[in-house]
């Protein structure tokens, strides 16, 4: 009989000094806790090549993270802060705001003392965005003026450490508001050694929206509505992907977005390239049809990140897991340490 989970299933206590603030001082210092087996290994992310196996093809995610958090004032002189969700070409974007009193349509915002946008009015399926007009390239302004956006839970305003390290080496396309942060631990060294090992790479592009921190309100986790993220899976990805399974090999995501890429991608049965969007929802009892191995950092409680990867690797195990980094005292969420997975199901 199949388990009914709520959303209390995946709660845990976190002592809040377990919560990273800021890197480890090299990317692949940082922890890795081996959760491929029935129990715990405690080893360090450069030890990933060793337990991977020649042929196996791991998968990533190159999107870029924007600087997409700006600060502004209104023409009465209130404050506003932004956080850019998506870039709307040519130039447009969808924001999400925070201000004494929400503006309205029409209205003028100025951003970073240096230009003008204005409110088009609200958007998205909830009304909780606001769509603005830039004057000019919205990349560009955001490059120039606009803040790394740092999950809430990291305490410090963004800085030069943030932008090189909220970012991982792949990043090529941008548009993401929040890093893939499972493979902010990879470096050259450990690249080279995946290549030197015999493990193959391929890409996928899912650009990381702020609703990936968006909280589960409801115990009846069917009432949950995920938010929806662009992603896009190219033919020599699919490819690669079917080669390697052709030979009995195993595929590897570096981090949940590649994951709920490459299962969107998957959802008919088979991999389809192509790009689109994915409100892709994944807890327990979901059917993987790509993925064999996944590498994550550790997510926050009640969190939809926490229920994808007890799908993929089973509630009762990964919950141990997760009792075992807090006891070995791991680093949690975007800048913490990593864990490997299995599938089980």
């Amino acid at each position: 009989m199949t388990r009914t989970y709520t959303l209390s299933d995946f709660d845990f206590v976190l002592p809040p000094e377990l919560v990273a603030q800021h890197p480890a001082l090299e990317r692949s210092g940082s922890r890795l806790l081996d959760g491929t087996g029935p129990l715990p290994v405690d080893r360090r992310f450069r030890d990933l090549p060793a337990l991977l196996q020649p042929g196996d093809l791991l998968v990533f995610n190159d999107t870029r993270v924007i600087r997409a958090r700006l600060h502004g004032q209104k023409a009465t002189g209130g404050k506003v802060e932004a956080l850019i969700e998506r870039v709307l070409p040519p130039l447009d974007v969808l924001a999400q705001l925070r201000a004494s009193k929400s503006p309205k349509a029409g209205a003028t915002i100025r951003f970073g003392d240096a230009f003008d946008a204005e409110v088009l009015g609200r958007a998205g399926p909830d009304g909780s965005l606001f769509r603005l007009r830039f004057p000019s390239d919205p990349l560009a302004l955001l490059e120039a003026h606009g803040h790394v956006p740092l999950p809430p839970y990291i305490a410090h305003p963004d800085s030069a450490e943030d932008a090189q390290r909220y970012q991982t080496v792949f990043a090529q396309r941008p548009g993401a508001v929040a890093a893939p942060t499972a493979a902010l631990h990879f470096d050259r060294p450990v690249l080279d050694a995946l290549q030197a090992r015999g493990v193959g790479t391929a890409g996928i592009t899912l650009h990381v929206g702020a609703g990936t921190f968006q909280p589960v309100r409801s115990e009846n986790l069917a009432e949950h509505r995920m938010h929806s993220e662009w992603f896009e899976v190219g033919e020599a990805t699919v490819a690669a992907i079917e080669a390697a399974r052709a030979r009995g090999l195993r595929i590897v995501a570096a981090g949940t977005t590649t994951l709920r890429a490459l299962e969107s991608a998957a959802a008919s049965g088979r991999l389809v390239p192509g790009a689109r969007e994915t409100d892709l929802f994944v807890t327990p009892g979901f059917r993987f049809n790509v993925v064999d191995r996944l590498l994550t950092n550790f997510h926050l409680p009640r969190s939809t990140l926490l229920m994808l990867v007890s799908a993929f690797a089973g509630h009762a195990h990964v919950m141990a897991l997760y009792r075992h980094a807090i006891e070995a005292r791991y680093r949690f969420f975007s800048y913490g340490d990593a864990m490997l997975l299995a599938r089980q199901c």
